[in-house]
């Protein structure tokens, strides 16, 4: 098992990668097509992000990546894992690349907006919930967590 930066052919594949994810949590179909937009890693966001992929025997099996907002802050802005390696330690290994990776490079803060799914997992990592706004579907709210590095 690996972590290494992602190419930009990479790009189908993560968006494979997390389409498949965000169904593990339920969501229809028709859901998934509304949030084709945002679900969807183009070749130009690799390249101008911060991307990292897991690959498991050479296949690629989930990713994270970032983005800069300030001197010392970042945003997490993907975490996903295909749906048969979730709660395998899988993710765990990817945030604990990430979060070495971001001690390592000096910043001091990492804020992400958490599938609301996944806000124990972040929970247990050490992230705090610092508020939460509703999505595109009414009475569901995301999550926006904080983590001091």
């Amino acid at each position: 098992m690996k972590i290494k930066k992602a190419s930009i052919n990479d790009n189908e594949i993560l968006t494979e990668i997390t389409k498949k994810s965000k169904a593990y949590w339920g969501y229809s179909e028709e859901q998934i097509l509304k949030w084709n937009n945002n679900l969807t890693i183009s070749a130009a966001y690799i390249e101008t992000n911060c991307v990292f992929t897991l690959v498991n025997d050479n296949k690629i099996i989930g990713y994270y990546s970032y983005i800069i907002k300030e001197e010392k802050n970042v945003i997490l802005d993907n975490l996903f894992i295909l749906p048969e390696y979730i709660g395998k330690g899988f993710g765990k290994y990817l945030m604990t690349d990430f979060l070495d990776r971001m001690k390592n490079e000096g910043f001091e803060k990492i804020t992400l907006d958490s599938e609301p799914n996944a806000e124990n997992f972040y929970l247990k990592i050490g992230f705090k919930k610092i508020g939460e706004f509703e999505t595109s579907i009414k009475n569901r709210f995301m999550p926006i967590m904080e983590m001091s590095l």
